[in-house]
């Protein structure tokens, strides 16, 4: 099956009825009355935004803005997963990024503007994300990926966290960059290629 498809059918199971109810709500500029009054499910209402073009794989935006009205941060992270996940040509970086999430506290706005994400975007960032450091900062890495597409690869993270003098995460994602083949279907790695017990946080 596409992923697209597993990834909303993912979300659908997981929303309330008062979940999909606002999300109906949300949708009354875009979806006629008519149609919303069928919806009975999250896949109900993803299938008509696909069948009118305001959703698709490449240009989950709307997707993204309906999850965030939610403040379902846990669906937010599916959908950051399925973004961080390699296209043909690009790597999978998701090992990587759970690295940089766990160990870059404060200097996250550092490393995001060392990636050429703009002041605008950071702002953005931090409104939506006001409380949850980790989750601006894979915010900020999957801007990067969407940006830099192919170009986007761990020696590049790398570099940027070097440059940022955040010389251990960087080393523990050098340590950890799997061999080819080493990152499973999920995207997660296996329990063999990284001990987290060995990380710890960047030194203020």
């Amino acid at each position: 099956m596409d992923p697209f498809l597993v990834l909303l059918h993912s979300l659908s199971t997981s929303l309330s009825s008062s979940e999909l109810t606002e999300l109906k709500f949300l949708c009354r500029g875009r979806v006629g009355k008519r149609k919303l009054e069928l919806v009975q499910s999250g896949l109900d209402l993803f299938s008509v935004l696909l069948e009118q073009n305001e959703l698709e794989p490449k240009r989950p935006e709307l997707l993204r803005e309906l999850l965030g009205s939610l403040r379902r941060h846990d669906l937010l992270r599916r959908l950051d997963d399925f973004e961080a996940g390699a296209a043909p040509g690009e790597e999978d970086l998701r090992w990587a990024f759970d690295i940089v999430c766990d160990n870059v506290g404060r200097d996250w706005r550092r490393l995001a503007r060392q990636l050429k994400v703009s002041d605008a975007k950071i702002d953005g960032i931090e409104e939506r994300y006001p409380r949850n450091l980790s989750e601006r900062l894979r915010e900020a890495l999957r801007m990067w990926k969407n940006t830099e597409k192919e170009n986007a690869t761990a020696a590049q993270l790398v570099q940027a966290l070097r440059a940022c003098r955040l010389n251990l995460v960087a080393d523990l994602v050098e340590d950890a960059q799997p061999a080819p083949g080493a990152v499973n279907e999920s995207g997660a790695m296996s329990p063999m290629q990284w001990d987290p017990t060995v990380s710890s946080s960047e030194a203020p």
